[in-house]
């Protein structure tokens, strides 16, 4: 006679069998879709230099005039970077379709391989009519910029704010470009904006012909209390002049080119009007501050506030008429 507890054991040995007979089938079904999926995708860039898509006969004529110039950025140039997570997040129709017009009014020529890589964007080392320039492409398949609301809000350059992501990028990509464009006519030390188009923005390449210049934090400043002070009016003539705040002041968005301090990321920089306009401020200092001090530097908050707020910028003249 057989115990109840055989018949559990059997049961109970039966039963984690075909879980694992279950689990095997969905595994090899996972990896025969996955290899599926990554034969599909090298597919197509075979075929098309590109995706899918790209071959359909309303895209074709357009995308066989741009694709040469974006052969660095397909895998197809010197730089074999192409990653599908990334070239499905960045190149996308819409964002195909703004490069398409940027290169076809001759401010792009080439895209040739990534030189920055962040939540918002992707940053690539590109060539113009000019030479060298980098090529900004903001994300349009995530939700990052949700978070970006309060550097909007509250800005009268860009009422009637729509929540739509698509929207809210577009008009993060012209806020950064106009930030820029504001900056660089009171002389400031930014990258100087070339143009835009919905979520891609061209700008001024800092760096060498392989590699981008190094962030501030990256390095070895010799002479801090000269770099110290040359921010510190930096954030004056932007409060004082330019009537705005950065909003992100660190050593992460400072670049170090041509053994000067150079700032980007402006995306998030704000007009004095705007209702948080002193509390960025406040951190923006707040951050200089804590870099000089561990560059070695005895820094007080409330002079170096002071001296943003009092500095006297009679030598500082617009170079550009807004």
């Amino acid at each position: 006679m057989v115990r109840r507890t055989d018949w559990e054991n059997e049961l109970s040995k039966n039963t984690k069998q075909r879980r694992n007979n279950r689990k095997r089938r969905k595994m090899n079904a996972d990896e025969e879709f996955m290899d599926g999926e990554s034969s599909e995708f090298i597919k197509s860039l075979d075929n098309s230099k590109g995706t899918g898509w790209m071959a359909e006969k309303k895209y074709k004529r357009m995308f066989t005039e741009i694709e040469e110039g974006l052969s660095g950025v397909m895998g197809d140039g010197p730089f074999e970077w192409v990653d599908r997570r990334v070239f499905d997040a960045v190149f996308d129709r819409l964002t195909l379709m703004s490069l398409y017009k940027l290169m076809k009014s001759g401010l792009i020529d080439t895209l040739d391989f990534p030189i920055a890589r962040g939540k918002e964007a992707h940053v690539f080392h590109g060539t113009g009519e000019n030479g060298p320039i980098a090529v900004k492409i903001f994300h349009t398949s995530n939700a990052v910029f949700k978070n970006l609301v309060q550097y909007i809000e509250g800005d009268p350059r860009f009422g009637g704010l729509k929540r739509r992501h698509r929207d809210l990028v577009d008009i993060w990509v012209r806020k950064e470009f106009r930030n820029l464009s504001r900056l660089a006519k009171w002389g400031l030390s930014v990258p100087k904006p070339l143009g835009v188009h919905r979520n891609v923005l061209v700008m001024e390449y800092l760096g060498t012909e392989n590699a981008p210049s190094p962030r501030l934090r990256d390095v070895q400043v010799i002479e801090p209390q000269a770099v110290y002070e040359e921010l510190l009016e930096f954030l004056a003539i932007t409060w004082q002049k330019a009537k705005m705040v950065h909003g992100d002041f660190s050593p992460y968005n400072i670049m170090w080119h041509g053994d000067r301090p150079v700032v980007i990321d402006v995306g998030q920089a704000v007009v004095e009007s705007h209702p948080r306009s002193q509390e960025f401020l406040v951190r923006d200092v707040t951050r200089l501050v804590e870099w000089a001090n561990k560059a070695g530097l005895e820094i007080d908050l409330a002079e170096a506030m002071f001296d943003v707020l009092d500095m006297d910028l009679s030598h500082i003249d617009l170079k550009e008429e807004e």
